[in-house]
């Protein structure tokens, strides 16, 4: 069988702030390659506790991770960042675009960072991934020139640009109206049936949850659905 994009085991999670709360409470689960996934359940449930951990930037939890058949828990804080930057795509509900850069160049920056290409080569891919998502006549303008849904679409196109094996998603549509929710959401969809890109959404939004291909519900810091 192939090994999943991503799997958590009994992940287990306190806050200490100045009493001791167990925030996840035995989380497993796994992600195939290709899928399209959502995870829902009411504010404060976990959600974006999980994510934070399954993206490795909170190392601070018992249970295991594995991305890509790799024990995160075996890495250094250095080797997760590789990690992050190689493997994971990272989509937000604010875009963190940079306002004295060109669209282009936002695109640039993860691949840049990780100097695995030449600068022309940088280039020519980024374009490519503007013209994927239909946006890339405003590949010279400046970030903060774009509407709203423009702005996410350029930040999904920062995601792909290290071809990762999973992008990662926080409430990606939480900022757009229905219309351009609508966009990302189909822009997600033909990621995941074209190109076989995994894909973890963490969403409030129920109609785009329903049309993931699995649903991962939480509550009180534990899957009670998936």
């Amino acid at each position: 069988m192939e090994t999943p994009a991503l799997a958590a085991k009994n992940i287990v999670k306190y806050f200490s702030d100045p009493v001791t709360v167990k925030v996840l409470n035995d989380v497993s689960f796994s992600v195939n390659r290709g899928e399209f996934v959502s995870v829902i359940g009411k504010s404060g449930c976990g959600k974006s506790t999980l994510l934070y951990i399954l993206s490795t930037m909170d190392t601070e939890y018992q249970g295991e991770l594995y991305i890509d058949g790799e024990n995160m828990k075996l890495k250094d804080h250095s080797q997760l960042a590789d990690v992050r930057n190689e493997k994971i795509g990272f989509v937000f509900q604010f875009h963190y675009l940079l306002n004295e850069f060109s669209v282009l160049k936002n695109v640039m920056l993860p691949a840049l960072k990780l100097a695995r290409l030449s600068h022309e080569e940088i280039e020519f891919k980024a374009m490519e991934k503007l013209k994927l998502l239909g946006i890339e006549n405003e590949a010279r303008k400046k970030a903060n020139q774009l509407s709203g849904g423009q702005k996410q679409r350029v930040a999904i196109a920062r995601a792909l640009i290290n071809d990762p094996l999973i992008i990662m998603g926080d409430e990606p549509t939480g900022n757009l109206d229905k219309k351009n929710s609508d966009i990302v959401f189909d822009i997600f969809k033909q990621l995941a049936s074209e190109m076989k890109q995994t894909l973890l959404i963490v969403t409030h939004d129920q109609e785009f949850a329903n049309k993931t291909d699995r649903i991962i519900e939480m509550e009180d810091g534990a899957i009670i659905r998936q």
